[in-house]
């Protein structure tokens, strides 16, 4: 199997994901890398579900931040190999029935974290209220169901809802710097991340779908 080379990428996997999945993902690497050994952000360009997606750069940021890859480690590859490959497809993994409440937090947390650097794009541990209100607002945009105007409003409220869950529990001689990691968690207390957060990777003619 391809994926016997990597067990270190393989463990951040469930024992319920099947070596077929593991062979389905390994095509598409192949497919995606055009049979090299490695993926460029180049070769992001030939996927059609990315075209036109909102968030498109952020996206194909996350594949290549070595945060969501290595523990301790900062910057942006240059390229990603299959086990690269597959730890950022382990954000992604649904929820599995026999999770545990301390797995389900854990499971939780790494979704978010992702999430989280997906916001910080200046890699400083910290977002701005705007930068909160901008993602927000480039997420809306790609529903066709929901007017510009619209859309601005709810990126206002998100950025307003974030003020008074961060802000508000400074004291006055406190200087605002941005949400923290453990800030944005409380942002996204009871948000359902969980099932939110999905890639359509399996399909071999699609890419990843974050909102």
């Amino acid at each position: 199997s391809p994926g016997a080379h990597h067990p270190s990428a393989l463990s951040l996997f469930s024992l319920t994901v099947t070596s077929e999945q593991i062979e389905h993902l390994h095509r598409r690497f192949k497919q995606l890398s055009r049979d090299q050994l490695t993926i460029r952000k180049e070769n992001f360009d030939s996927i059609p579900d990315l075209e036109f997606n909102p968030i498109r750069g952020k996206i194909v940021h996350a594949f290549f931040d070595k945060r969501n890859l290595r523990q301790g480690s900062d910057g942006l590859g240059d390229e990603i190999n299959f086990e690269d490959f597959l730890t950022i497809m382990s954000y992604f993994r649904p929820i599995e029935m026999n999770m545990d409440e301390e797995q389900l937090d854990h499971f939780r947390k790494e979704k978010l974290k992702f999430l989280f650097h997906m916001y910080d794009s200046d890699h400083d541990g910290k977002i701005t209220l705007q930068e909160y209100r901008n993602v927000v607002e480039e997420l809306l945009s790609g529903n066709p169901h929901l007017e510009k105007d619209s859309a601005r409003s709810i990126a206002d409220g998100a950025m307003m809802e974030a003020a008074s869950i961060c802000v508000g529990q400074m004291g006055p001689d406190q200087v605002y710097e941005g949400i923290t990691f453990e800030d944005f968690l409380k942002v996204w207390q009871g948000i359902d991340i969980e099932t939110k957060m999905h890639v359509r990777f399996l399909n071999m003619e699609t890419i990843a779908h974050c909102y």
